[in-house]
């Protein structure tokens, strides 16, 4: 048994979820997941953007238990520094703590417009002008880290907390068949062909539960 456990709910919906989880493996902690399925009644209002507070990524290890996903990011920094979640230079982790705090309290319209659904495809989707304003400057954030550091991960060879933050949208991007630039397909791709993250999309696509909100087009 490992001694991390991470809670999580569906691989298919919840994004939180996923940026803690690719944390985890991305430090190469060990951990057990625990799933809060998402028919429980706070889950499904936490998915559906409903619930006043976030429940889920949880991890606990050693005695301590941290569940915001940000924090879990710092925290699996301190405990596994050598897996460099944050990048080596003092100017680089600024810059890659301000990029990953926009994703965790920005892009509202991103979030109700888009909802991850790993599962879904819905070519032609017609995307609200808010959330096209959203989209934009997300491909911004992308096409300056990758032009800055060089890729193919938003700061340099190898991905961090600010991939573990993007990697939803690479799948919202996918799902809902937005058009990027040549960079933003390719980081797009990058992001999805981690070993982790093809093991989190397998996981999803065998989910049996859908979500009846968030499977409709429309």
């Amino acid at each position: 048994m490992a001694q991390a456990t991470l809670t999580i709910t569906s691989k298919n919906y919840s994004s939180w979820s996923l940026r803690g989880w690719l944390m985890a493996k991305l430090a190469g902690l060990p951990f057990d997941e625990k799933i809060i399925p998402p028919d429980d009644p706070a889950m499904r209002a936490e998915i559906l953007l409903l619930a006043p507070s976030v429940r889920v990524p949880a991890l606990s290890h050693d005695g301590v238990t941290v569940w915001d996903t940000l924090a879990i990011g710092e925290y699996l920094n301190e405990v596994r520094p050598e897996a460099g979640l944050l990048p080596a230079s003092r100017a680089a982790r600024a810059h890659c703590r301000a990029i990953c705090g926009e994703m965790h309290s920005g892009f509202a319209s991103l979030r109700s417009a888009l909802p991850m659904n790993i599962k879904g495809h819905f070519p032609n989707f017609k995307i609200w002008e808010r959330a096209r304003a959203d989209i934009e400057r997300i491909a911004a954030i992308w096409e300056e880290c990758l032009a800055v550091y060089g890729g193919p991960y938003l700061f340099g060879d190898k991905p961090c907390i600010a991939d573990a933050m993007y990697a939803p949208v690479a799948t919202r991007f996918l799902t809902y068949d937005v058009k990027l630039s040549r960079i933003c397909t390719a980081y797009c791709a990058t992001i999805m062909a981690m070993p982790a993250m093809i093991e989190w999309v397998d996981a999803a696509r065998a989910e049996p539960d859908d979500i009846d909100e968030l499977d409709m087009e429309f």
